[in-house]
This record gives structure tokens, C-alpha cells and sequence, in this order.
């Protein structure tokens, strides 16, 4: 029989693997509460609709990507390929829009129907943030002071770097667009096959391909700056102003752009060189537009996404040590060591909450389960047999440090001198 495997794209993260993830989990969740950011949790599946409105028919997302099934009612429900979508709709549907304010965030799996490579995968973990009733360019610099201090505490600031740029507003872009497409459609020669699709759908696209025969059509292209009113430019210039006077570096990107039409003033991508194509970690903007595409009153929004795979990629660079052992391994031989082993480490547990004590539950001989005791990690291994259990006693050995001489302890004494 063969065994069956997990689905293309959609990895394990295994226990070895895990630690990593989880510094990089808790740093993130102390720098969003450390800005006041409250955590909202959302549902992996919602209706196909939401993201059709929101994202677009005519986006490969939903044409391509989306992993969209008919459920036993014949609704059809999608597995959301990104969270900005799900996380509106909650804030619409009970009311959190109205004459308020709020910071959220959410974690989770999002899953796209994509070619699986190193950084990108069919199921992959995001971190949102998303901001809302705050229309003043506070709040976008906010959320770039809150990464610049992510990547500072994670010890990766030196490998990522900032762009930024300004869509303006949708009826600047609009005008825009228009002087966009007239000026491709006199190259339409070097335009590639994405390019030519592009130019009818979505023409802002075509100013980030990556392909080198077209760079220097893009190069020559109109300026969406120069089409800005002053209010967007005085609304970039205060992000500008801020992130200057705190100190934080950043490039004006002049052909950063957001796929989505809904997108409006501050776009910005946080980019590293060190992970070959797959080379942005974060990226967001302001897209006030959206609301009312959700059927919701005009009001503001600002945000950011930020793929986990590749931001742990990044770590891994570090060549971090992050440990996930236990303190303690307790070693028993005998039926009433088990006993008394057992009661002795929860009260272990019990009495010292941060110690890690694992019990060895396989038995076998002392000699096995000291190689057991070695592999977990763990500094100190107890040992309880017939005889020591019988007097009221245990040895402790320590396993890292050999100077250290093997003792024998009450049982008693054994919280008191773990506790220092």
C-alpha cells in the first residue's frame, strides 16, 4: 500500500522547525500590542462572493488561484486567499465600522492555487494588519514605525529595505490610467503576453513586470506623481516627513503599484535581496475604496500583509539558536518509582510553572533511558529506582556540565534546588 503524502504546496512544519516559528510569533505579538493592536480571528472559508468584490473577477487570484467549491446547500464557498476581505467583512457585519476607530490583526493559512516554489506555496501563513476610521497620514506612517521596530527586534533590519509611493486618489489615478494606456499602445511591440492582457484590465500592473525586455519602455512611462492633487502629495509628504525625523530610511518607488483598483495615496513593499526572486516580506497600503465596494459607508482603511514563510526564510539567514528543549527528564525504574516519579513531577509543574519536565514513559533500561534523556536536551536528568524511592531519595545528574558531580537529593529538596 502506498502511503499517502501531503498535497503539492501545502508543507509540514515539523517539530524542529517550529521553535523558530514561534520566537518569531511571540516578537510579533509583543511589538503589535506594544502599538495597541487588538487581535481578531476569522474564519478560512468564506463565501465565494467576498472575493470576487472585492479582489475582482478578471484578477488571476480569483480566475486562477482560488480554491472555490460548491458545498451540500450549493453555496459556493471559497478557502480565502488573503485576509483583508474576510477581515472587513467582520467589521461590517457587526458593526465595528460605525463612529469608531480600530487597530486589528489576524494570523492564519490563506490558500492560492499556485506554481509551489521556495518562499511560495498553495497553503501559506500571513500576518495582517488592518486600521480603519482614520483618514490622517498618521496612521500609514504608524504602521511603517511598527514594522521598522519588527524587523529591529527580529534582527533583520539591515537585509530588508523600504518603498514607498502614492497611488493618489482614484479619480487622479483614473486620469492616469488613461495617459498609461495611451503611451503603452505605442509600444505595444515590446509589450509581452501578461503586458497586452494587462493594458485592458489593469495598466498600473505593467509598471512592475519583471521582465528585463520591457524595462525600458516602463522607464520612459508617465509619472503617476505628476497627475496627484495636493492633498495627496501633502498626505505622502507628511509620511515622508515622519519617517525622516524618526530616523527610518526608505526609497520613493515611483513604480510601485497595487493590482487591485481599490487601493488609494500610501502603497509600500518592505524588500529584501537576500531571497532571490521571492524578494518582498511585507507589503500595504491605504484602500479607503474598498469599504464602499463591500457595500459598506465611505470610511478610511490602511494595512499590511506580511508572508510568514518567507519572512522565517529571512531568519534562517541569522543562523539563530533557538532551543525548544526540556529542563528536566526524569528517568524511573521500577513500579513504585513510576508512582512517585509521576506525583513528582506534577508537583514539579505545579510549584515551578516555566520548568519543563518530561517524563520517560517508554521504559527500558537506566542505560537507554539516559540516551533518551541526552537527546531531549534537557540539563538535569532525575533519577528515581526501586532504592531511592524506597529511602525517600533521588539522584541528579547534570548532562551538560561534567564538572558538575552527580548528587543525591530528598525527594523533598528537589523543588527547592530546581528552583534556583
Amino acid at each position: 500500500m502506498v502511503n499517502i503524502q501531503a498535497i503539492r504546496g501545502m508543507h509540514d512544519i515539523l517539530p524542529e522547525q517550529t521553535p523558530l516559528w514561534q520566537y518569531a510569533e511571540k516578537i510579533i505579538r509583543d511589538v503589535l500590542g506594544s502599538y495597541g493592536y487588538s487581535e481578531i480571528r476569522l474564519p478560512a472559508v468564506e463565501k465565494t462572493e467576498l472575493f470576487k468584490r472585492s479582489i475582482g473577477e478578471v484578477t488571476d487570484i480569483v480566475e486562477k488561484e482560488m480554491y472555490t467549491f460548491e458545498d451540500r446547500n450549493g453555496d459556493s464557498l471559497t478557502l480565502r486567499p488573503e485576509g483583508t476581505a474576510g477581515c472587513l467583512r467582520a467589521c461590517l457585519e457587526h458593526g465595528l465600522l460605525h463612529n469608531q476607530v480600530h487597530r486589528l490583526w489576524y494570523y492564519g493559512a490563506m490558500y492560492r492555487h499556485e506554481r509551489p516554489q521556495k518562499g511560495r506555496y498553495r497553503q501559506f501563513y500571513q500576518l495582517g494588519v488592518e486600521t480603519y476610521g482614520m483618514a490622517s497620514a498618521d496612521i500609514d506612517a504608524e504602521l511603517l514605525l511598527l514594522t521598522d521596530r519588527l524587523w529591529k527586534r527580529l534582527g533583520i533590519r539591515e537585509k530588508v529595505r523600504l518603498q514607498l509611493n502614492s497611488l493618489g486618489k482614484i479619480a487622479e489615478r483614473l486620469v492616469y490610467r488613461d495617459a498609461l494606456v495611451a503611451y503603452f499602445e505605442q509600444h505595444l511591440e515590446v509589450l509581452d503576453e501578461d503586458s497586452l492582457r494587462r493594458l485592458k484590465t489593469n495598466p498600473l500592473r505593467i509598471l512592475d513586470t519583471k521582465n528585463p525586455a520591457m524595462a525600458d519602455v516602463v522607464k520612459n512611462a508617465p509619472e503617476l506623481m505628476a497627475y496627484l492633487g495636493d492633498d495627496s502629495k501633502q498626505h505622502f509628504q507628511t509620511i515622508l516627513d515622519t519617517l525622516t525625523d524618526l530616523g527610518v530610511s526608505f526609497e520613493i518607488n515611483t513604480r510601485l503599484v497595487r493590482g487591485l483598483d481599490y487601493y488609494s495615496k500610501t502603497v509600500f513593499e518592505w524588500v529584501t535581496n537576500e531571497l532571490g526572486s521571492q524578494g518582498t516580506i511585507c507589503a500595504g497600503g491605504r484602500y479607503d475604496g474598498l469599504i464602499e465596494q463591500l457595500g459598506g459607508k465611505a470610511n478610511f482603511a490602511v494595512g499590511f500583509a506580511m508572508g510568514m514563510e518567507r519572512l522565517l526564510l529571512l531568519l534562517e539567514t541569522l543562523d539563530l539558536k533557538i532551543e525548544n528543549n526540556v529542563d528536566v527528564y526524569l528517568i524511573r525504574v521500577g513500579e513504585q518509582a513510576e508512582k512517585i516519579g509521576l506525583r513528582l513531577a506534577e508537583q514539579l509543574r505545579t510549584e515551578i510553572p516555566t520548568l519543563r519536565v518530561q517524563i520517560d514513559c517508554a521504559g527500558g533500561s537506566i542505560k537507554s533511558q539516559f540516551k533518551k534523556a541526552d537527546k531531549s536536551g534537557a540539563k538535569f536528568a532525575l533519577i528515581l529506582g526501586e532504592d531511592e524511592a524506597a529511602r525517600g531519595e533521588i539522584g541528579l545528574k547534570s548532562l551538560r556540565d561534567s564538572q558538575f558531580e552527580q548528587q543525591t537529593l530528598a525527594l523533598n529538596d528537589v523543588v527547592k534546588f530546581l528552583s534556583n
